[in-house]
């Protein structure tokens, strides 16, 4: 493959600044300046150059937008992330952070005239305030440990906050005479998640009290003693808590399970804490799927959360409660929606809850009119927005597709216009050739339409063959919608002269709930069909050489790989799967969440409901014959990496061309800078070897 396409003027990240930020002179790590590239084609190390759009927050007067802005230093292997505002009507950006340390979480204070964030600056996370200009930076935490997440209360008279809470004994603790035993003691499942082994404490949430000018004191830990999680991990945040507008209640999301239990089961509630009696409240009691995300109403009187119906299955459809907070009566708003509701919010003045939903392969918003309960559509277009806010006549959110990372986006809601705030990648984006993407429906084996996403290579010349390649999405259930990756990202496979063909096949959403859920049980059955409907009706055409296919994916689409290079009837010329799952048995038994093969297979293996495990890729690795890159993360706790060996292994012991990609400190994912070019360069170059070289 062809090495780094780009000339830098001044290093985009990791240079001592020669501008000024508000209050941070002794700080300053970095300035960001322009990229001049020498090619109009993406390359890795360009991929990795664009800066990307962090959590984003209005002013409560709904003038200005804060938002977090991270740049790579590749040299470094390290992004930087800064503070950045912009007017909520448009207008140029200013940055209001420099600093080696980064911030995190950054919002405003409920009377706007403070910046909060979380920083290490101090030597652990702690938060501070600043003022809107940036200047004037003040620690107003120190807490014992750091904290990882807060929350003003709307009256400014508390603060919540997450942190770490020790309860249970290490061996070294539980054996004080074996200072130099190293080793773990387990008795019930749990022991590990996505990428980390437990260290014997649970996320709590504190409450301290809290004055403007003043620094908190360590508060008192709502959840004293329970060995339960709140946010939950491994992703949760504090949009899993809410204040009521008085701020005398304080609403959490926690799985108040443990061991077995807890990894067998979706099942998390949503808990109402009193400061007046300090009394807890299960909310959602008897709901048994996941309850997350709450929001009260501005009044006080409602307060809304994202559910699922069924416990142990993580795929369900995403539905929007309201509950009377006077009668504690609940009320599904979307019943009549086939569809996932997401990132909801209250709009400030009229009764409307906006939301995000993925219908036909994108994301858009759309609105609930509380007073009939019709559901609309909002936006439109080739695009996937994200989150979500509301600031006076406007809809302020993230927005991102196939080509273009995340920028903000300001939507009128009288005249409907969409304005893009941000413009983060604009100087390094107008320098790229694109591809074409292209929404094409085609027919499946059973004579459903299904849409597939076809990337054509920038410069594109209908008159040349071009190899393709059949790209296999994961989950199994994870939408294949406009999304931009670092890994996954579509342009970058164009560039390397291919045509990509993306099919959103059986179980994947935005296509109604019998859609999504046939996958459910059939790994091997018509979503099998679909993949080749797809990379057949695609091959046929003029311009693809039906001799030069690979078909690639990762985790469930890592599985559809494995399969298909057992079952291809020598379709595809290369394969890359990337944290596959190998052997359905061994999945069932080393996965940590228990309640995903659990619901997908049906039960264990030695129990074989319904022999699913008989479409286990490993048992017809006989029949395999094409050449095969294996990638897999030693940290990946969701599919251990053992899965990748086994896979690498059996095709090698059978003479067939393979090569392992290992990387020891990552997880399912490609995280590091250095690590992520590596992993462009390999996955360009095998497909180049064995689809491109005669």
């Amino acid at each position: 493959m062809k090495q780094p396409l780009y000339l830098i003027t001044a290093l985009t990240i990791g240079l001592s600044a020669c501008t000024e930020t508000p209050g941070n002179k002794h700080q300053q790590a970095h300035t960001k300046q322009e990229i001049i590239l020498d090619s109009d084609l993406m390359t890795p190390e360009v991929l990795w150059s664009l800066g990307r759009l962090g959590d984003m927050a209005v002013s409560p007067d709904g003038s200005t937008i804060l938002y977090g802005l991270s740049n790579t230093n590749i040299e470094e292997n390290r992004p930087y992330t800064d503070l950045y505002t912009v007017s909520a009507n448009g207008g140029s950006t200013k940055q209001i952070s420099n600093t080696k340390t980064n911030e995190a979480q950054a919002g405003w204070r409920p009377d706007g005239a403070k910046i909060s964030f979380l920083s290490a600056e101090s030597g652990s996370m702690q938060l501070w305030e600043m003022n809107p200009d940036g200047s004037s930076r003040e620690q107003i935490s120190d807490i014992v440990g750091g904290i990882t997440g807060y929350l003003y209360s709307p009256d400014m008279k508390h603060i919540a906050y997450s942190k770490a809470v020790k309860l249970d004994s290490t061996v070294n603790e539980l054996y004080p005479d074996l200072p130099l035993a190293n080793a773990r003691i387990e008795d019930d499942l749990m022991y590990r998640h996505w990428d980390s082994w437990h260290d014997y404490s649970y996320s709590h949430i504190f409450i301290s009290q809290y004055s403007a000018g003043e620094k908190i004191s360590e508060g008192w830990d709502i959840m004293e003693g329970e060995r339960f999680d709140s946010p939950l991990k491994p992703f949760g945040g504090t949009e899993q808590i809410c204040w009521s507008p008085d701020g005398q209640q304080l609403v959490y999301t926690s799985k108040k399970l443990r061991g077995r239990d807890y990894a067998f089961s979706t099942n998390s509630d949503l808990y109402l804490y009193k400061l007046e009696d300090k009394t807890t409240e299960n909310l959602t009691e008897g709901m048994k799927g996941y309850d997350l995300n709450p929001l009260f109403s501005p009044d006080g009187s409602k307060i809304i959360w994202e559910s699922m119906e069924r416990d142990g299955y993580e795929a369900d459809r995403n539905r929007l409660f309201v509950m009377d907070m006077s009668s504690r009566q609940k009320t599904e708003l979307s019943a009549n929606f086939d569809h996932n509701v997401s990132s909801p919010v209250w709009d400030r003045e009229k009764p409307f809850i906006w939301f995000i939903s993925n219908i036909n392969a994108t994301n858009q918003i759309h609105a609930i009119n509380l007073g009939d309960g019709t559901i609309s559509r909002v936006t439109e277009g080739m695009h996937d927005f994200t989150q979500l806010v509301q600031s006076g006549d406007a809809l302020i959110a993230s927005r991102m597709s196939m080509s273009s990372p995340s920028d903000i986006f300001r939507i009128g809601l009288a005249d409907g216009m969409v304005t893009n705030l941000s413009n983060i990648n604009e100087g390094i984006l107008k320098q790229l050739s694109l591809g074409k993407v292209e929404e094409r429906w085609i027919k499946t084996s059973d004579n459903k339409d299904m849409l597939v996403w076809v990337i054509y290579p920038p410069h594109f010349d209908p008159a040349k063959k071009y190899p393709a390649i059949l790209y296999c999405q994961g989950g199994p259930q994870s939408g294949l919608s406009q999304f931009w990756s670092l890994r996954w990202n579509f342009q970058m496979m164009a560039a390397n002269d291919y045509i990509v063909v993306a099919p959103n096949r059986r179980g994947l959403p935005g296509f109604g709930t019998e859609w999504n859920e046939q996958i459910s049980g059939d790994y091997d059955g018509q979503n099998m069909q679909d993949y080749l409907s797809a990379i057949d009706a695609l091959a046929a055409e003029p311009f693809v050489d039906e001799t030069k296919l690979g078909a690639v994916g990762a985790s469930y689409g890592g599985y559809s790989v494995y399969w298909l290079a057992g079952n291809h009837n020598k379709r595809f010329k290369a394969f890359i799967s990337h944290c596959g799952i190998f052997n359905s048995d061994m999945m069932y038994t080393t996965t940590e969440e228990m309640f995903f093969v659990d619901w997908d297979m049906g039960g264990p293996y030695w129990k074989q409901p319904d022999k699913r495990y008989e479409a286990s890729p490993h048992l017809f690795a006989g029949n395999w014959d094409t050449p095969i890159l294996v990638i897999h993360g030693e940290k990946d706790f969701r599919i251990p990496y053992t899965q990748g060996m086994a896979a690498f292994n059996a095709a090698r012991i059978q003479d067939i061309p393979a090569r392992f990609l290992y990387f020891p400190e990552e997880n399912h994912w490609v995280l590091s800078p250095q690590n992520g070019i590596l992993w462009q360069r390999e996955f360009a170059a095998w497909l180049d070897k064995w689809l491109k070289e005669e």
